[in-house]
């Protein structure tokens, strides 16, 4: 997840990351993340300049994270629907593979502390730009209903969000099957061809 980054520089966002899912965002100090990733507080500040920097860099990678690995396979798929389905089975992938990426993303997306640059940043950098295209040919091409494509993704992710906030808890299994129904749903709730079962 922070492979472009420094030696210093992961072990910090990495600890980081691991700290405010563990125990929140105020329980977390510079000095705890300085005892906790093995690198000196004065090393910390050479790449970062407070704490809230390092929550905005760490908000910024795993958003840019995040869209290329949803948006990896999203042009090997001819369809509209089919690169649906895999944009949508891509972030499914993501939410069970990387947990802790996927609540801090969710936890703090609308937190005061991501600097609203930072938030503008993630949407043109993260995957839902690409999905917006997507859903935006969709509408254009008489697919979808005629909805704001931004709204439509927004309104598709929420709902599996929530899945996958009920599998991390273990009150729900996500099977191939589920992941797979979950998404139709989503589908058939804004295409113009009703009942569509595949």
């Amino acid at each position: 997840m922070f492979e472009r980054y420094n030696k210093v520089q992961k072990a910090v966002l990495e600890t980081t990351l691991h700290l405010i899912i563990d125990r929140e965002l105020q329980a977390t100090s510079m000095s705890l993340i300085a005892k906790d990733s093995g690198v000196s507080t004065g090393n910390i500040y050479h790449y970062f300049s407070s704490k809230e920097d390092i929550i905005n860099e760490l908000y910024k990678a795993i958003v840019l994270f995040n869209g290329e690995f949803v948006t990896k396979d999203l042009n090997k798929a001819d369809s509209v629907k089919e690169r649906f389905h895999q944009a949508w089975r891509s972030v499914f992938e993501l939410g069970m593979k990387y947990p802790k990426g996927f609540r801090f993303i969710e936890q703090y997306s609308f937190s005061p502390y991501i600097y609203e640059q930072t938030k503008e940043e993630a949407i043109n950098s993260g995957w839902c730009g690409p999905l917006e295209k997507l859903y935006e040919q969709a509408v254009n091409e008489g697919i979808f209903v005629s909805l704001e494509p931004r709204m439509m993704v927004q309104m598709h992710y929420g709902s599996i969000v929530y899945l996958l906030k009920l599998y991390q808890r273990n009150s729900q299994d996500l099977t191939e099957e589920i992941v797979g129904k979950a998404i139709l749903a989503c589908w058939n709730a804004v295409s113009k061809e009703k009942g569509s079962n595949s």
